[in-house]
């Protein structure tokens, strides 16, 4: 039944830094600078409403690990580690009830199935989380938001000190959104893409 489940629960793809890719055109460093500047400031991610919703999403999903869904673990890919962990469930933030997905992500030295099987909190790197916002918070995307957490719980930054979480890298040929594009049947989850041998 694990493995089923895990038909329902998505990979995650956040990058630890944002790319901006830039077309110069003979423009100097300094516009060059004021460019990706002007840029980031659109970013429809990292803002104040993004970092109470995800502040809200990690207390609401508290004891996730004990979730009747999850996948075993397996096999992972960067940037999410080498071994991965799947959970799904329903939470509530702010009174509303919202679809989530949970990854933890392990990884370090001597990390494989096996040993993250025996002792999880040695190699936990990080925790990545979609949910799938109100219709129309990102009608373009699912409204999928994403996340990443630290193993303690803090929202990571990306380069530019920018909070990963929100419509994550909207508009970029990298990051969340960009990732998640390319799985099957458009909606933006892996996981129901794989074949059961």
């Amino acid at each position: 039944m694990r493995r089923s489940m895990m038909l329902v629960a998505a990979g995650l793809v956040v990058l630890s830094g944002v790319a901006l890719v830039l077309q110069s055109d003979g423009a100097s460093a300094q516009e060059m600078g004021e460019m990706e500047m002007g840029k980031m400031m659109e970013m429809p991610f990292g803002g104040p409403e993004d970092v109470k919703f995800a502040e809200g999403l990690w207390k609401a999903t508290h004891g996730y690990q004990d979730w009747m869904i999850r996948s075993d673990y397996f096999n992972g890919n960067s940037p999410h580690g080498g071994v991965n962990r799947m959970y799904y469930d329903i939470v509530t933030v702010d009174a509303t009830p919202y679809h989530v997905i949970v990854k933890d992500n392990f990884g370090g030295d001597g990390a494989t199935i096996d040993t993250v099987g025996e002792a999880p909190a040695d190699y936990l790197m990080a925790v990545t989380v979609m949910v799938q916002r109100e219709s129309g918070y990102d009608a373009d995307n699912n409204d999928w938001f994403y996340v990443k957490y630290g193993a303690d719980g803090m929202i990571g930054q990306n380069d530019m000190q920018m909070s990963l979480a929100g419509r994550v890298a909207k508009g970029m040929n990298m990051g969340c959104i960009a990732c998640h594009q390319n799985a099957g049947g458009g909606d933006f989850i892996f996981t129901n893409d794989r074949t059961m041998k």
